[in-house]
């Protein structure tokens, strides 16, 4: 695939997917070749508006193309991407990456005899904040996050942990490489059956604190993320894909001063830049920058904190 136009499908074309297709018809080196959805008449909407062709199913669709982004409801997740990687296509599966851990397990297993790749869609990690905040926050020993959404009839299959907090989730763990050890959390549902608001306090055998507020029924929309370090404070706005970074350094006659530096990057869009480095990773054959080991990971801490609701 190293030179060849990388021929793309994607499975799901509601309101993520549509999205998905509309980047693969945009990226460089690669073809949206079709899209498959369970409702005919939004698969032959959006295929239309790309150039593309809607697909009856994806059996079908997967005969066509190199490789497929899955945007599929979660609880199909696992289904959909397994009969994806047994063809060997490498796969983009939306995040979260299955339903339950053994699901995972078995995607990456058979991904690995394949000889497909399989990529996790955290798309935050894609976000230019989240890579100037992966920089600066190291060593951090306390992170402050808040990620509040209005409701949406959007993922109602799963909690809110799965929904939105796991997006955090995945940061803390890229940020910190440690193994959480102590995990405090309650959560309510508000408007549906499941968790709809929650907090978890987590800590990490590092030492590191991280407190996660996600809820899917506020008032406004807040995507903030805050990192203290050592001589550090990183600040970081994921909706304005901004990032203030506050530093202690040494100033005139050896007196403290604090520094600052701004960094945004409001025009990069994350879900283009995660599929560009998925189109990279399919022809390269290396390991994608989230991979399913790291999808694997946010979800058994998503699973723990739902556990600790439950008990």
């Amino acid at each position: 695939m190293a030179d060849a136009e990388i021929r793309a499908g994607v499975i799901g074309v509601g309101a993520l997917g549509r999205h998905h297709a509309r980047v693969w018809a945009a990226v460089p080196g690669a073809r949206l070749v079709g899209v498959s959805d369970v409702d005919a008449a939004r698969a032959a909407e959006v295929a239309v508006r790309h150039g593309a062709r809607p697909y009856a199913g994806a059996e079908a669709l997967l005969a066509d193309v190199d490789v497929v982004s899955i945007a599929v409801p979660t609880v199909s997740h696992h289904a959909e991407a397994r009969r994806a990687i047994e063809l060997g296509k490498d796969v983009l599966l939306e995040k979260p990456m299955t339903a339950t851990l053994a699901e995972a397990d078995d995607l990456m297993a058979l991904a690995a005899a394949r000889g497909a790749l399989l990529q996790v869609g955290h798309i935050e990690r894609f976000n230019p904040a989240t890579r100037v905040l992966l920089k600066a926050g190291q060593g951090a020993r306390f992170v402050e996050v808040h990620r509040l959404g209005s409701f949406s009839p959007r993922s109602l299959d799963v909690d809110v942990i799965l929904d939105l907090m796991i997006h955090d989730l995945d940061i803390v763990l890229a940020l910190d490489g440690s193994e959480p050890v102590q995990i405090e959390a309650v959560g309510v549902p508000v408007l549906t059956s499941k968790v709809d608001i929650a907090n978890a306090r987590l800590k990490f055998a590092s030492g590191l604190i991280a407190n996660l507020t996600a809820s899917r029924v506020s008032v406004e929309k807040v995507r903030k993320f805050r990192v203290f370090a050592p001589r550090t404070y990183v600040s970081a706005d994921f909706t304005a894909r901004e990032v203030q970074v506050y530093t202690l350094e040494a100033g005139e006659g050896g007196r403290p001063r604090i520094a600052s530096e701004r960094q945004a990057a409001p025009d990069q869009e994350p879900l283009r830049l995660q599929i560009e480095a998925f189109a990279r990773a399919c022809r390269d054959r290396s390991v994608p920058a989230v991979s399913g080991a790291d999808g694997r990971k946010a979800l058994a801490l998503a699973h723990a904190i739902l556990a600790k609701m439950a008990a």
